[in-house]
């Protein structure tokens, strides 16, 4: 199949509305459930690294993390037209605005998404009020340790973003915590010379899975950089403390050359605002007020064989009729296959080389050649090409 047909064509599957801002953060698992939950438990050890743990169907979200990725791609609008302005502070708290209105899309209740397997990718597309389009595909680029890359494009709006998650989940006793390493990398392509847009995430911890209620948090620090013009962001997500604080809190403060410029307030979950040092506090994002373009994919009938909604097909079944046991059988079997494949590349003394992304160093970028026209515009040929 042409990848570009999963990018552009007319068929489509309309993805409902993610939960938002509404979604109920709290959870309460029935009786087998919390039973099983506890037995996985009871076998974990504090610290232990939970990618080495098969975690139970019913607390899979019925996506995989490729696709839970596009969450940050909800409101690329936010930074559209950014590049024209003249005022370098003025772009770069477009883009600290645009990144933070990302964390409300959420599923609701405490739900992981599917672990993608080597060589799985997810491709969508979006189409704007105005006509414009928005290219996204991501990539499982590497299994131990698991790193998933991702590249998204809008070529009439000069907007590109790529960038790769590397999470490492760890249990730590009535909370799992996963410890979002990587960088969201954001480059304007008609202001070039202001570089990349560096962002580091905040971590997710899963509070309450032995007593008391599941509840799902961001929490540490989160930092946004753009060298060239020398701002830089220091974004704090809150922790609820046992008896004080509230849910969804940020606080931080932004920089030039060092010197604090500004403060930021406010939830992820409800309305953030900026206060310059000198002026008006601006609302930067209300999340309960925010509109989005959903994204259009393929139906799987028309998907390749390792392309994510068609891959987790049956386990995502099982998960929306309730019946654990057909989830279970068909996510054991996905494991079981990418086992073997891991296999027989040992036996041949093969390597596995990603077919969308390009390792150098510690990053990955896009495999130009390797994406339809669409996803290479020149101006992002030119750009890769500079960076060797």
């Amino acid at each position: 199949m042409n990848l570009l047909s999963g990018l552009s064509g007319k068929k489509k599957e309309e993805d409902g509305p993610p939960e938002g801002a509404a979604a109920e953060d709290t959870e309460q698992l029935d009786e087998e459930s919390g039973n099983i939950l506890l037995a996985l438990i009871g076998q974990l050890r504090i610290g232990m690294d939970l990618s080495k743990v098969t975690l139970p169907t019913f607390v899979l979200e019925p996506r995989s993390m490729l696709e839970r990725i596009t969450d940050f791609m909800t409101h690329p609008d936010l930074v559209f037209g950014a590049g024209k302005l003249e005022d370098p502070q003025q772009r770069f708290i477009e883009v600290m605005r645009y990144y933070l209105a990302g964390w409300h899309i959420k599923p609701k209740g405490v739900k992981k998404p599917y672990n993608p397997v080597l060589g799985e990718f997810f491709r969508c597309s979006y189409t704007y009020n105005d006509g414009s389009k928005g290219y996204y595909i991501a990539e499982q680029v590497s299994h131990h340790p698991p790193i998933s890359a991702y590249y998204y494009v809008s070529p009439e709006n000069n907007l590109l973003i790529y960038g790769e998650l590397k999470p490492k989940s760890k249990f730590l006793g009535n909370s799992a915590a996963t410890l979002m390493g990587g960088e969201n990398r954001i480059v304007l392509l008609d202001r070039l010379e202001d570089g990349e847009y560096r962002i580091s995430m905040p971590n997710m911890y899963a509070r309450g899975i032995m007593f008391g209620k599941m509840v799902m948090e961001l929490g540490d620090q989160s930092k946004v950089v753009n060298e060239a013009n020398d701002y830089t962001a220091d974004i704090e997500f809150k922790i609820k403390g046992y008896f004080t604080g509230s849910y969804n809190a940020i606080g931080g403060k932004v920089s030039h050359k060092n010197k604090t410029i500004g403060e930021i307030t406010g939830k992820w979950s409800e309305s953030m605002d900026f206060k310059p040092s000198k002026g008006e506090t601006k609302q930067l994002f209300n999340a309960r007020t925010a509109k989005f373009v959903e994204k259009s994919v393929i139906p799987e009938s028309e998907q390749e064989e390792f392309e994510s909604r068609r891959l987790w097909a049956k386990v995502t079944e099982g998960i929306k009729e309730r019946n654990l046991e057909k989830a279970t059988e068909a996510k054991t079997a996905i494991e079981e296959a990418q086992r073997q494949a891991v296999k027989r590349r040992d036996e041949k003394g093969e390597r596995w080389q990603p077919k969308y992304f390009t390792a150098k160093g510690e990053r990955f970028y896009p495999n130009i050649s390797a994406l339809p026209e669409a996803l290479r515009p020149p101006v992002v040929q030119e750009y890769f090409a500079k960076r060797g």
